[in-house]
């Protein structure tokens, strides 16, 4: 009995336990809802379905997650990469619409080299700021998350680029293997990070520049390349998304696209176990985070929730996920749930004895 409740203790004090059982109830919720919701079908050899649509749709906001968890892990934070897909899909369907061709594979693919080349370049800026001149991560990355909107509606000429590249879409809606090309882009990406951050030491030295970043300088690290590095890693996550955004819609809106992922991107961070205040990191928990997030979106949509309350239905969501994850909070709950120690009887004390 014992080791039963033991195992118990340990599976609802695993930091992805209440996450996973969240997604369950919310997937349970929407099939009692849309009893179709959980079926898949095959149409014109695709798999089409409502667990597919958040598969693909939660894609650009796992990449942009994995980014930010590694900036995350280092004590950090980007709140620019929402900015920085806006430019990257500017730049590209820019460049794309001003070639005579716009099924040209040649010319897609240098649009994409284009823009992940800026946002490489956006991202060094970043690094620099914080692990060269030292100001503020918060402080730093709101300069690009501001300036960069505006360069990016700069790009489009506050106008809407609209394309007609078939190349360029199958990015955002092409299918591979059945499944949306989105999905494998997002699974090829993380598997990526986790070979370099998992299979070798860098993984490690993210950690110990984020748990103590004056301990790793002394112990010979170089903190701050690993600080740059990180914010330039963000930034290609995010062009990609980016990518994936606006060949969506085929369309670049340097206002719209991207906006408030970086809060997004954050609170999937956090769901999984990351930490704010730096230190180890959880890929698998980030990604578990964007699957939640996409879930609690679609949710929302699917039972015709009115779009002014909708995200205060999700920042409601998220808080209590936050809440019953966090160990302060569910050791609290649980002495209050205990049931008071009866007082101990009071025992008579002997008189003391007054001599004659």
């Amino acid at each position: 009995m014992s080791n039963r409740r033991a195992g118990y203790r340990t599976l609802t004090t695993h930091r992805l336990f209440w996450p996973v059982v969240v997604l369950v109830v919310m997937l349970a919720a929407n099939t009692v809802y849309r009893p179709g919701f959980l079926s898949v079908q095959m149409r014109d050899g695709h798999l089409y379905g409502s667990l597919i649509d958040i598969l693909r749709l939660s894609a650009p906001l796992i990449l942009v997650a994995l980014g930010m968890t590694l900036v995350i892990a280092t004590g950090g934070i980007d709140l620019s990469v929402g900015s920085l897909c806006a430019i990257s899909g500017a730049i590209a369907c820019l460049y794309i619409s001003r070639q005579p061709d716009q099924n040209s594979l040649g010319g897609v693919l240098t649009a994409l080299a284009l823009g992940v080349g800026v946002a490489l370049v956006l991202g060094a800026w970043n690094g620099v700021l914080v692990a060269v001149i030292g100001i503020q991560p918060i402080i730093a990355t709101l300069i690009l998350m501001v300036a960069g909107r505006g360069l990016a509606q700069l790009i489009t000429e506050g106008q809407i680029l609209t394309i007609n590249s078939s190349p360029y879409k199958a990015i955002g809606v092409g299918h591979l293997l059945t499944l949306p090309l989105a999905i494998f882009i997002a699974l090829a990406v993380a598997l990526l990070v986790a070979a370099v951050t998992r299979r070798t030491a860098l993984g490690m030295i993210i950690e110990s520049v984020g748990g103590n970043a004056q301990a790793s300088r002394l112990a010979g690290l170089r903190s701050g390349r690993i600080t740059f590095l990180v914010y330039v890693i963000s930034a290609a996550c995010a062009a990609v998304a980016g990518f994936m955004i606006t060949a969506n819609v085929s369309s670049a809106d340097g206002n719209a696209a991207g906006l408030w992922v970086e809060l997004d991107a954050i609170l999937a961070v956090v769901i999984g176990g990351t930490s704010l205040a730096g230190g180890r990191f959880s890929l698998g928990g980030t990604i578990l985070g964007a699957l939640l997030i996409q879930t609690l979106t679609t949710t929302v949509y699917a039972m015709n929730i009115s779009p002014q309350t909708s995200l205060l239905f999700k920042a409601v969501v998220v808080i209590a996920v936050c809440l019953i994850q966090a160990p302060g909070f569910r050791a609290r709950f649980a002495r209050r749930r205990a049931p008071a120690a009866a007082p101990a009887p009071a025992t008579e004390q002997p008189k003391e004895q007054v001599p004659a």
